[in-house]
């Protein structure tokens, strides 16, 4: 990747971030009369329902005090990943008598429980939020919460979706997001069982779901890895695959460009690009079938915001890793598709659902599951790669 070009993004995704997608959140997304975030949003800001979910509550919070650590220790940003933090501690925990200490996935604007669910990613996200949140504030109970929340998470046996007696079945989103969790734990209040946590998950996704036969990063295995031939064992979630990608080359990163783990990395996004793809459109699709069959999700060939922000990363790492010209020509291209499309220049971040040929689906800006994460932290994890490239 030239020089030049470097320089280039590291300003796009830099003022993106400062100038654009960080403004439209702390515009609009601060909740003053009952504390934490809306993130449910139409596309200028307004608020189209009040209801919040732990994930972005815990994300934006994660958001806020990585950039208090990596950025700048300004005073808006510390002051609302506090603002996050309170909310979180007020509301977002079920415990008490014999509950069983875990977080709410869903609550009503001034925090009363709506929804839990069957799996620990919102302890996981709050894990990293204590976590960033303790380092920067030198919270002791923050990080001793951090700890908590990360050996809950690993400790829950997270119910299958479908019998497990039945269909015994793994998926890869756990191992991913627990792999992101201990690296954001590692770096922040040195969890101990951290470092073993990410050998775990590295083997883990290596071992049972990198498929060599199919060539594929599979979504949903058996607890041994073994491909499943069902609609859900054989849908691929390019998606889920290229942010695994890029979590196991910053691994590689973090190691001192390790090689094993940079093979294992862009093989993983060589499988996934060949697949998600979009040939006679551009971009990435939402889900593919390994075997060429019709996927059930009826969005299969849609075009999201967050697949988007996951390649840019995977191809940028890649690129990096390896010097590779391929590397940088699909990170061109991913860049270029989903900055002219997905980017509001009128009112800010990034529309989220798009139709397969690029034009808008959905007008909003936020909801239950886009918020302020995938698109300010692709923004933030490129800007800082290109900075560390241009360095001396």
């Amino acid at each position: 990747m030239q020089r030049a070009r470097v320089g280039e993004l590291l300003a796009v995704y830099r003022d993106g971030l400062l100038e654009d997608t960080l403004p439209f959140w702390t515009r609009h997304a601060v909740d003053r009369e009952h504390g934490g975030f809306l993130t449910c949003l139409d596309r200028d800001g307004s608020v189209l329902d009040t209801d919040k979910g732990i994930w972005q509550q815990a994300r934006f919070t994660w958001l806020l005090a990585t950039l208090c650590r990596r950025v700048e220790r300004r005073a808006e940003w510390l002051s609302l990943a506090e603002h996050g933090i309170a909310f979180l501690r007020a509301h977002a925990f079920d415990g008490g008598g014999d509950r069983d200490g875990r977080m709410f996935f869903q609550v009503t604007r001034d925090g009363r429980p709506l929804r839990k669910r069957r799996y620990v990613f919102t302890e996981l996200f709050g894990a990293m939020a204590f976590a960033a949140w303790a380092d920067v504030a030198g919270d002791a109970a923050a990080a001793e919460t951090a700890r908590g929340l990360f050996r809950l998470a690993l400790e829950t046996e997270v119910t299958p979706k479908v019998d497990p007696r039945t269909r015994p079945s793994k998926g890869l989103g756990f191992p991913m997001i627990a792999l992101h969790a201990a690296q954001v734990l590692r770096d922040t209040v040195v969890e101990p069982s951290a470092e073993s946590c990410i050998e775990r998950a590295l083997d883990e996704i290596e071992r049972d779901f990198v498929n060599r036969e199919h060539e594929a990063v599979l979504e949903t295995v058996g607890p041994n890895g073994e491909p499943l031939d069902h609609f859900e064992g054989r849908t691929l979630n390019p998606g889920h695959a290229l942010e695994a990608s890029w979590f196991v080359l910053a691994e590689a990163r973090h190691r001192g460009g390790d090689a094993r783990l940079v093979e294992l990395g862009t093989r993983m996004l060589d499988w996934t690009w060949a697949r998600g793809w979009d040939a006679e459109h551009g971009g990435i699709l939402s889900f593919v079938d390994v075997r060429g069959l019709p996927p059930q999700e009826v969005h299969h060939d849609m075009k999201l915001w967050w697949p988007h922000c996951e390649a840019v990363l995977a191809t940028l790492h890649a690129a990096l890793a390896t010097g590779e010209d391929r590397y940088a020509r699909w990170h061109a291209d991913v860049h270029d598709w989903a900055h002219a499309r997905f980017r509001d220049p009128e009112h800010g971040e990034w529309f989220g659902y798009l139709h397969r040929d690029g034009s808008v689906s959905l007008r909003l800006k936020g909801n239950l599951w886009k918020g302020p994460f995938h698109l300010p932290r692709m923004q933030l994890v490129a800007w800082k790669l290109l900075e560390e490239a241009l360095a001396p």
